[in-house]
């Protein structure tokens, strides 16, 4: 399986929806669009991962440098990652995360619509359940 990143915008906020394999092959492309957002002017950002159906190590490490990146630029950086269901169970990641106890360091949401609501800016993201 392959990766694919799509970018979009919504709103103040460029969004990037990956799909496929986060793994030590695929995941510097992730890596490279965070970055390439960032030299952009980009402060807000999305990560859309509910597509993902695999990731490793080298996909949570991506995550964790991301969330690094827009940190040190004073930027908001959230996660859709669906509690269940999505293709092939899009929620992968999320346990993932949740297995290795890094998934409260993220803002995670449920869907697009909620990531980039602006009401929502008070750093609490809505409640995603663990699956």
């Amino acid at each position: 399986m392959t990766l694919k990143v799509k970018d979009a915008e919504r709103g103040d906020w460029a969004v990037l929806r990956v799909s496929g394999e986060m793994d030590l092959v695929t995941s510097p492309v992730v890596r490279q669009r965070v970055h390439d957002a960032v030299a952009d002017g980009r402060r807000s950002l999305v990560l859309d991962l509910a597509e993902v159906r695999f990731c490793d190590s080298s996909g949570v490490g991506v995550l964790i440098a991301a969330r690094r990146l827009m940190r040190s630029c004073q930027g908001r950086l959230r996660l859709i990652l669906p509690p269940q269901g999505g293709a092939a169970d899009g929620s992968h990641v999320n346990r993932v995360l949740g297995a290795l106890g890094v998934r409260r360091l993220f803002e995670i949401y449920p869907d697009l619509a909620t990531a980039t609501h602006e009401g929502r800016d008070s750093g609490e993201p809505l409640p995603a359940q663990s699956a």
